[in-house]
């Protein structure tokens, strides 16, 4: 059993020491400026997103991840269709029995030019520092195996140059934001969507605990979200679509909620807050079914999603993946009214 549990960490640490796994979620719409600098500001003055991510734990030591972005305008008066923002995200990663673990810090700065009467067009960049880390005394050879079990008394013969690094990062996208709708969102007509491209370590930093010189293969992805309402139903249809790919490696995640509209806001008062629930599921190619159920309220969303493993570790997992939390506050845009809807407006997506 010691050593299914030790092939097993090793099937799951190989990939990402030799491919080197950016931290990413399941909820990838819920983490838009570490899928997109450009995302930053294009639908709110302000947006604070919290992520957290327990995955593997019938398999391993968990892998955990956690985070948070903050997103805030630089309103410039005297330019009316251009507006500038700046984006500060830290994220957190620890995974499998050797500890392999990261912190990110990025920050990201985009421009937002109005391109018609709904529709806004954003460049980004964005650039920090990864600090990867990892635990060799954790790490179990196949030499340590006296010919029945896993022995630690056994000298490994294995050296590990460095226990930790930092790497440089840049990143860099573009997207086009569209939102069209009555002022709340119970709107029968709203339509709104984001549709994107990004490059990220386009200056390809050394990733190697071994000092070897290797480096980080470039990721390109692209991505886009819809949000659908259907006329005089009260319900609105939310697909979205990611395509990432890094060196021989490839992501392809599909999937769609249906928001159901449970109190549209008042229109004069106020006192009544919109509010909606959406239930739906993703699909990662080849990998796993992520039933996502959310709830919206005011300024505030909340998602819970789980992984449902559909890959070759299904025989070790169990289909058990990953369980993901995020929670969202945002407040409105102040250019609301020149894009046709209200300044009080929440948008959601």
């Amino acid at each position: 059993m010691k050593m299914k549990k030790i092939i097993l960490t090793s099937i799951i640490l190989l990939p990402l020491l030799t491919k080197a796994q950016d931290i990413h979620f399941s909820q990838f719409n819920e983490t838009p400026v570490l899928l997109n600098p450009a995302m930053s500001c294009t639908a709110f003055d302000t947006r604070i997103i919290a992520n957290y991510r327990n995955q593997w734990a019938s398999v391993t030591s968990p892998f955990q991840t956690y985070g948070i972005s903050i997103e805030k305008t630089i309103k410039h008066l005297k330019l009316k269709k251009a507006y500038t923002g700046l984006a500060l995200s830290i994220y957190k990663d620890k995974a499998g029995d050797a500890g392999l673990g990261a912190i990110l810090v990025n920050l990201g700065f985009n421009a937002v030019v109005k391109t018609s009467a709904h529709g806004k067009f954003s460049a980004g960049i964005g650039g920090g520092i990864n600090y990867r880390t990892i635990d060799p005394s954790k790490l179990q050879w196949e030499s340590q195996y006296n010919g029945s079990t896993y022995d630690a008394a056994i000298a490994s013969g294995e050296k590990t140059p460095t226990n930790s690094f930092i790497q440089g990062d840049l990143v860099a996208g573009i997207v086009y934001h569209y939102a069209k709708s009555e002022r709340y969102i119970s709107a029968n007509d709203g339509t709104k969507f984001d549709i994107g491209a990004s490059v990220f370590h386009y200056n390809m930093p050394k990733y190697s605990y071994a000092l070897s010189g290797d480096k980080q293969f470039v990721k390109y992805a692209v991505h886009g979200n819809f949000d659908i309402g259907i006329q005089n139903a009260g319900i609105a249809i939310v697909p979205s679509a990611l395509y990432m790919r890094q060196g021989p490696s490839q992501e392809i995640n599909i999937g769609c909620l249906f928001k159901y509209i449970i109190q549209d806001q008042s229109v004069y008062t106020g006192i009544k807050k919109a509010s909606s629930i959406a239930l739906g599921a993703y699909y990662r190619v080849g990998d796993a079914i992520i039933p996502a159920l959310q709830f919206q309220y005011d300024k505030y969303a909340f998602c819970v999603s789980y992984d449902l493993n559909t890959s070759q570790l299904t025989g070790a997992s169990k289909a058990k993946g990953g369980l993901e939390f995020s929670l969202k506050f945002n407040t409105s845009p102040g250019y609301g009214k020149a894009l046709g809807a209200s300044i009080n407006r929440p948008t959601y997506k």
